[in-house]
């Protein structure tokens, strides 16, 4: 005899009915069991990938909105993410027009930096390779994984231990975190390099430094609101707890003399070279 709920997948390409009726009109991702309409991983991933190519289905007025309100209104580019988990069964992003943007952002603020440091062309060719697969995918990869997996293991419910943080989403949250560090770090902090931050005055080392607690701050509070929202998590003001230490560095480095923005610039420069 046939159950009601049927969990095995079926032919039929409508099957929102039920998935509604499970979620019960709650944003929050229902059992893979019981979700008819769900993608692997991988073809999730086929999905994006090949959108990449597809400039004229990207929604690139979309991705600018939300990278403005990732300054001003962060929470309202979360809010987006419910939308979609509630219209495509998926927290994460199926549009690559944030990430499209994100790496012209890169390749613009590199040529300042280039500028800057005064390197050569292949010296900007590799800064720019760097800056992409290592700071900004690389070490995504690495705090999207972690953050996924101390998710999932120490911050879900109880009462939603079928349901997980999808990993996609904990990149999106990386990405949302990482374009206003790099508007600060990579764009702003270029305006006043060569003309105050880069002196052994005191007032140097005082506004370089602010700009990496302000930058990595931001990053960490971003980061929170993205957890934050998931209505399956619980304690994620652990998150935060990262400022505390933040704040204590940048008033040991002002209080010993070390310039940040000086190491980090002479980092930048002495390994593309």
């Amino acid at each position: 005899m046939q159950t009601k709920y049927q969990t095995s997948p079926v032919p039929s390409r409508s099957p929102s009915s039920l998935s509604n009726n499970l979620r019960g009109g709650s944003p929050l991702p229902v059992p893979v069991a019981y979700r008819l309409d769900c993608m692997t991983a991988a073809a999730k991933r086929y999905k994006y990938l090949r959108r990449l190519i597809k400039f004229q289905q990207m929604d690139f007025e979309f991705a600018s909105w939300q990278m403005l309100y990732l300054f001003i209104a962060p929470q309202k580019v979360y809010r987006n993410f419910h939308y979609r988990k509630q219209t495509k069964s998926q927290f994460a992003r199926d549009d690559p027009a944030f990430l499209v943007l994100l790496s012209i952002w890169l390749c613009a603020s590199s040529v300042g930096f280039a500028l800057v440091l005064r390197l050569g062309f292949w010296g900007f060719v590799k800064f720019l390779l760097y800056v992409i697969f290592v700071d900004c995918i690389g070490v995504g990869l690495l705090i999207a994984t972690l953050f996924w997996f101390i998710s999932n293991k120490y911050l879900i419910k109880p009462s939603c231990q079928d349901q997980d943080v999808e990993w996609g989403y904990a990149f999106d949250v990386h990405l949302n975190a990482f374009f206003p560090l790099l508007i600060i770090l990579h764009v702003f902090q270029l305006f006043f390099y060569d003309v105050l931050i880069n002196h052994e005055w005191f007032v140097s080392r005082l506004f370089g430094n602010f700009l990496w607690l302000i930058a990595l701050g931001y990053y960490i509070y971003v980061t929170f609101l993205g957890y934050s929202c998931l209505p399956i998590l619980h304690r994620t003001h652990i998150l935060l707890y990262p400022l505390t230490t933040l704040l204590l560095v940048y008033v040991v480095t002002v209080a010993i003399g070390w310039n940040v923005s000086q190491t980090v610039m002479d980092f930048y420069k002495y390994r593309v070279l």
